[in-house]
């Protein structure tokens, strides 16, 4: 049986040409309290760096600390917004690859350890797109702060595509990515590409 060949993308660093998260905190908050919240929360940075720290733990309340309490239609309105003025943050060879992928009619998954919410707008007009994110917590339309799913980093990257993908034999994977949190998304697919675009 021909087996569907599917592309999979990491996004910060894989397509972009930096990190998404302070990227967005920057163009939602002002570059002076994205200044001063790296500032109170370097202690915890250090420590993640150093692995003493959970990566999706000093992520979420730095997250918290930007955004809860936040109006959700606010917050999607930002995102939105970030995903139209900020289409200069992708590669230009990536945004290439992944508009002649799309063209061709194949499946293509943007799996990040980013907020989807602000991760999707990139893609709009790119068809046959699906982006698995990490997920925020949303109550009575307010931002919580909270993650509403692990951090789609490491393994998680490859717990969520086996949700979405779980009959592994009827798929070829080809899968591109940039540092150590794309390690096991890499080696689990058929083909894996280390730093493609740069």
């Amino acid at each position: 049986m021909m087996k569907e060949q599917i592309y999979i993308y990491d996004f910060d660093g894989t397509l972009t040409r930096r990190d998404s998260f302070p990227d967005f905190i920057r163009y939602a908050r002002g570059g002076r309290s994205l200044f001063f919240g790296l500032l109170l929360f370097s202690p915890l940075l250090v420590l993640m760096k150093l692995r003493l720290y959970s990566n999706g733990r000093a992520k979420e309340r730095l997250f918290s600390y930007f955004f809860q309490g936040m109006s959700i239609r606010v917050f999607d309105d930002l995102c939105a917004k970030y995903g139209l003025s900020r289409a200069d943050l992708l590669l230009d060879a990536a945004r290439k690859a992944v508009n002649e992928v799309a063209s061709n009619g194949y499946r293509i998954f943007i799996v990040s350890a980013s907020v989807d919410r602000w991760v999707l707008p990139f893609f709009r007009d790119v068809p046959n797109v699906t982006v698995i994110g990490t997920q925020i917590e949303v109550e009575n339309g307010l931002v919580t702060g909270r993650f509403s799913t692990p951090n789609c980093y490491g393994a998680e990257k490859v717990r969520r595509i086996q949700a979405l993908l779980p009959y592994r034999e009827q798929y070829k994977l080809i899968a591109h990515g940039d540092s150590r949190g794309d390690k096991e998304m890499l080696n689990y697919a058929d083909q894996g590409y280390f730093r493609p675009f740069r």
